[in-house]
């Protein structure tokens, strides 16, 4: 029987890259932002619940939810991401437990989740690790890699919880303000440790 590992951090602070490395190495990592796409399709539940409630404003010509036009909407009003987190993290919940139960017997499974102490899945966890990066890092990455403004990659960030109390919340911290080397090293010693039943 594995171990079930929460991996979190914020946007862009290098999860997705080090659940990415975990990948190559072998292991089980179930991506919570996978299923929540795999909800959105049509005929899911979640879809219908969100084009009742948000309007067929958010679709795309095909009957596809435009996410970006979505993401629009919830980043700018908390009370209506809260509405679309109502929809959308049960049914994300129910398709990672079942694939989490049909691997945890076999080897140690990721859970990759953004909102993993928001939703306190943490506490079903046998460890957490959180990727962490500065908030001044954190806004020039997503600046970087989306094009946002300064204004819009804060507001993003600060929707979420702020990295710092996601760290002290952490059994491991991967420390990402270096470079993606250094993040792989110390995943590398996490992943010995792991193995070695020393953690």
């Amino acid at each position: 029987m594995g171990k079930i590992i929460g991996l979190t951090g914020g946007i862009a602070s290098g999860k997705s890259t080090t659940s990415n490395y975990l990948k190559e190495k072998g292991y089980i990592v179930l991506d919570a932002d996978q299923y929540a796409k795999k909800i959105l399709e049509p005929g899911q539940n979640a879809y219908h619940n969100i084009i009742d409630y948000f309007g067929k404003k958010i679709l795309n010509s095909d009957k596809t939810i435009n996410r970006k036009a979505l993401g629009h909407i919830v980043f700018n009003d908390s009370s209506e991401l809260q509405k679309l987190n109502q929809f959308t993290h049960p049914e994300v919940k129910r398709l990672m437990q079942e694939d989490q139960d049909r691997y945890i017997k076999d080897n140690h499974v990721f859970l990759d989740i953004p909102l993993l102490f928001e939703n306190k899945r943490d506490k079903a966890c046998d460890l957490v690790i959180t990727v962490y990066v500065s908030y001044e890092a954190q806004i020039e990455r997503l600046m970087n890699r989306n094009g946002f403004t300064e204004d819009e990659a804060k507001s993003r960030i600060n929707s979420q919880m702020s990295l710092e109390e996601k760290k002290k919340m952490s059994d491991v911290v991967f420390d990402n303000n270096g470079t993606k080397e250094e993040l792989f090293k110390q995943v590398d010693q996490f992943i010995s440790k792991l193995e070695n039943n020393l953690i």
